[in-house]
């Protein structure tokens, strides 16, 4: 079995992050948003991986090519010279999707996070027999969103509705798909919309169906979402893995900690915290609700909050950071700086307090 990841374009909503680094390659959870990804795959028994990419892909494709021994998966690239829109890619990769077994094969957005529940939704494809499955999820308001409208028991899609003003329904895409090969023949090497063009096709034959994702679902392709799924994430390992959590009398709630990083005494971690590989966290230091990413020192005392440290980073003693800061790669707030949100580009220094910085050039 074979899928594909549509990793897209520039990540600019997750910039400064992206300036140094390829979206799916920014860390979520102590490793590439990737990988959680092609883990999940693996699992299930998908030996192919093919990487729809339009930006960096010699940078993807070096870094990820130290996984294809280790968990012993094939990932291979497909390039586009321009924008194919979310269909395109599956025309331009055809080759690569097809082979002789004539079995489905995954579709999946790159910055989506869930529990993969990837071995049911074979099940439930096989069992309906249409053409694609795609996965949706719940929301509280979806007339901020475009709607699948489905019949509740078998899961056949009968529409869509792009966000409506009346309740359809509050069912949305949750960005990933299972199709059989023949989908292929009804897309073009073009930009094409796979949710706006291709879906609404396959429905209107009573071919299209959907299921219902179990459990936690976001889109992390933001900073806001980020850190909320870092907590859905968290939540979703205390259930299952609740060893791989940290624990200790200076931690509170749900807490990933490298086994590398240190942590000095007197802090107060958590909850809903990720500290990456060979951080330093000095004593007194007060973290919630944030990342940490590889090679940060947090020095004395520091308070960090609602934020992402972008790598290699250091936060001052006593500094103050809060309120979606985003640092990205080696920047090195001074003592008792203050940052109410916004955004700081990377290998920058800043000496002098800092109150809702915009973008800090």
């Amino acid at each position: 079995m074979k899928a594909l990841i549509l990793v897209g374009g520039f990540g600019t909503r997750l910039r400064p992050l992206t300036l140094s680094v390829p979206k799916p390659l920014v860390e979520f959870a102590n490793k590439p948003m990737i990988l959680h990804q092609i883990e999940a795959l693996k699992a299930i028994g998908v030996t192919e991986v093919v990487l729809a990419i339009n930006y960096q892909p010699e940078v993807m494709l070096n870094f990820l090519k130290q996984y294809e021994e280790k968990l012993g998966i094939k990932i291979t690239c497909s390039r586009e010279t321009e924008p194919l829109g979310t269909a395109g890619p599956l025309a331009l990769a055809r080759d690569k999707l097809i082979d002789d077994s004539g079995e489905p094969f995954f579709v999946m957005n790159s910055d989506v996070i869930s529990e993969y529940p990837l071995a049911e939704m074979i099940q439930f494809h096989r069992a309906h027999g249409g053409e694609a499955s795609i996965m949706v999820t719940k929301v509280d308001e979806p007339s901020k969103y475009g709607v699948v409208v489905m019949d509740e028991e078998t899961g056949k899609v009968e529409k869509f509705v792009e966000k409506p003003k009346t309740f359809v329904g509050n069912k949305i895409n949750a960005g990933i798909y299972l199709l059989n090969p023949s989908i292929l023949d009804r897309i073009q090497l073009r930009p094409t919309s796979i949710e706006k063009e291709v879906f609404p096709r396959i429905a209107a034959e009573n071919k299209l169906y959907a299921m219902v994702l179990p459990g936690f679902w976001m889109d992390i392709g933001q900073p806001k979402d980020y850190i909320t799924g870092l907590r859905l994430y968290l939540n979703s390992l205390r259930k299952k893995s609740p060893s791989k959590l940290a624990a200790g009398p200076h931690i509170v709630g749900n807490v990933l900690l490298h086994a590398s990083a240190v942590v000095g005494e007197g802090c107060l971690i958590g909850p809903d915290v990720a500290i990456g590989e060979g951080c330093v966290v000095e004593p007194g230091v007060r973290l919630s609700r944030c990342t940490v990413m590889r090679g940060v020192r947090i020095k004395k005392h520091a308070c960090v909050s609602g934020s992402i440290i972008g790598w290699h980073s250091t936060v001052g003693q006593w500094a103050r950071v809060e309120n979606m800061t985003i640092l990205g790669e080696d920047v090195h707030l001074g003592d008792e700086v203050y940052s109410n949100g916004g955004v700081v580009l990377p290998h920058k220094e800043i000496k002098s307090s800092i109150i809702k910085p915009e973008i800090v050039m």
